[in-house]
């Protein structure tokens, strides 16, 4: 394992396989957490904080489960490990942020059946990577999901200042959102170190 590949899973994971714009995993944050940008960062580190923890736990998972040739238990025990991290995380900031925790309101349980935490600890195992690797890929994941959400939030903010259409008002100009910053992302395809 090079420098280089580390970079390389960074700048894949931020910017040209972006998990929203690129693997079209977590629409549903994007479009609830992005009206506030106090809201997009409490609910991007809260998913930054899970995919992290929980690519490295099941990545350690998977290789018990595969020593013991009973890998098709995988997608439970993914889940199950996501649903208990994100019951701790709901606990902590209850404990010791009540404003955060108050802010993300429902968006926090939605974290358990939130696609990206899934989605990356099944892409830790498909892309192979050692557990130095899996940490790097999940926290940039983490990282890429939270700058995505943080951008949409400060243009659905600017444009609530602005008249816009009504048949185009709410989430049909959040998706138009969201598909120019997937093709601006996808400018990002071929950059390579």
């Amino acid at each position: 394992m090079s420098v280089a590949s580390i970079i390389t899973i960074v700048v894949s994971a931020i910017l040209t396989d972006n998990i929203v714009l690129s693997k079209t995993l977590g629409i549903c944050p994007l479009l609830g957490t992005s009206k506030k940008t106090d809201s997009a960062v409490g609910m991007g580190l809260a998913v930054t904080f899970v995919i992290t923890v929980s690519s490295i736990v099941c990545y350690g998972l998977f290789k018990l489960l595969d020593f013991w040739n009973i890998t098709y238990l995988q997608t439970i025990v993914f889940i199950l490990v996501i649903a208990s991290l994100v019951q701790l995380l709901d606990i902590v900031l209850k404990r010791f942020s009540p404003t955060l925790y108050n802010s993300l309101g429902i968006y926090l349980a939605l974290i358990t059946t939130n696609c990206t935490v899934l989605g990356s600890a099944n892409m830790v195992i498909d892309y192979g990577y050692n557990l130095l690797e899996t940490f790097v890929f999940g926290f940039f994941t983490g990282i890429g999901f939270t700058m995505v959400l943080i951008l949409m939030s400060g243009i659905r903010e600017k444009l609530n200042r602005t008249h816009i259409p009504k048949p185009f008002a709410g989430f049909p100009i959040a998706l138009i959102i969201a598909g120019i910053l997937a093709m601006a992302f996808g400018g990002f395809t071929g950059f390579s170190f």
